[in-house]
């Protein structure tokens, strides 16, 4: 996906009230922008950070600007700093991973005739991000999560904050495989600074133990990094998966 025109530079204020955030840009000029962001954001949102935004163009918006970018280059957790640049906008994964199915990016779900997005389903009443399907194969239902928690050595955890709804996706998934259909939980990773991903047990065990039971009945968990700038953003290639690591480098692909 190619940022049309490229984003526009400034420097964090500070983020509050979830979806707002004010920026003071190059020119000494103060912005409040929409944050396209519910999670908590830990390491992505500290004041002075360098952020890009996107201008809607469209006045009637209370908030024309939408932040979609921050370089990163401290940690809370793990040791060391970080220094990487992540895209914050929740709904950029579903739009990246659509994009790579398509053109045949993302290898493990190749074969499918058609991509439906946001098809409600389960017994929870969800909706799945992405359904595919092709004639004479089970519907690949898809669960897009974005990983931006950058915690040191390369190492990036999913979730940032304690998501209830998170667990109850991974429990409808499970029953998608045992109705005999395919499940797949894809971790899209727009964060320069990560190359393994792992389960943040410490700040959600119950999300943690809910995955490892998912990988157990049988869903798919895959992860790919991004490339990520102000020009343009899409998945690159696949990254170790690990459900319970000790340390860096016990990550191994699941």
């Amino acid at each position: 996906m190619i940022y049309s025109p490229p984003l526009l530079e400034g420097r964090l204020v500070r983020r509050y009230k979830r979806f707002l955030a004010d920026i003071e840009t190059a020119a000494g000029d103060c912005l409040t922008l929409h944050c396209p962001n519910t999670g908590s954001m830990k390491n992505c949102a500290l004041p002075g950070s360098r952020v890009w935004f996107w201008d809607s163009g469209n006045s009637k918006r209370k908030y024309p600007h939408t932040w979609e970018l921050v370089e990163t280059s401290e940690t809370e957790l793990g040791e060391g700093s970080i220094e990487g640049v992540a895209c914050i906008n929740t709904a950029r994964p579903n739009q990246i991973a659509h994009e790579a199915i398509e053109s045949g990016v993302l290898a493990e779900l190749r074969g499918y005739s058609k991509i439906r997005r946001e098809v409600a389903y389960g017994e929870e009443r969800s909706r799945i991000d992405l359904l595919l399907q092709a004639e004479g194969r089970p519907d690949c239902y898809v669960e897009v999560k974005s990983v931006t928690l950058a915690v040191g050595g390369g190492l990036g955890l999913f979730p940032d904050a304690v998501t209830a709804r998170g667990s109850k996706h991974l429990r409808e998934l499970m029953a998608v495989v045992a109705a005999g259909g395919r499940a797949v939980l894809l971790f899209v990773v727009p964060h320069t600074a990560i190359d393994k991903v792992a389960p943040a047990s410490m700040i959600d065990p119950e999300y943690a133990n809910t995955l490892r039971l998912a990988v157990e009945a049988g869903v798919e968990v895959i992860a790919y990094g991004a490339e990520v700038s102000p020009v343009s953003i899409g998945l690159t290639g696949r990254l170790p998966f690990a459900l319970k690591p000790t340390n860096i480098k016990e990550l191994e692909t699941v």
